[in-house]
């Protein structure tokens, strides 16, 4: 079970800094918003790694939500807005 909460972390750590350095270079919001999103799941993650997850349970909800919720902001703008 810790395995896949590191390697989770770890991807999750990689799409943060791939998303920020897309948004540096493009300075297009929408990598940098996903970059984030992923980096809030990255949070929960490090939660259960460090075995902290039962005692977070609503705060990693609402950290989750949030990620999903900025997920969501961003594919819509990318589908039916502008930056």
């Amino acid at each position: 079970m810790c395995l896949m909460y590191a390697i989770n972390l770890i991807l999750c750590v990689i799409i943060l800094i791939f998303g920020l350095m897309a948004w540096r270079r493009t300075k297009n919001p929408f990598p940098l918003y996903i970059g984030i999103a992923f980096g809030l799941f990255g949070v929960s993650h490090l939660a259960s790694l460090l075995g902290q997850a039962a005692h977070l349970e609503a705060p990693l909800i609402i950290i989750r939500t949030a990620a999903y919720l900025i997920v969501l902001y961003a594919l819509y703008k990318m589908a039916f807005g502008r930056r």
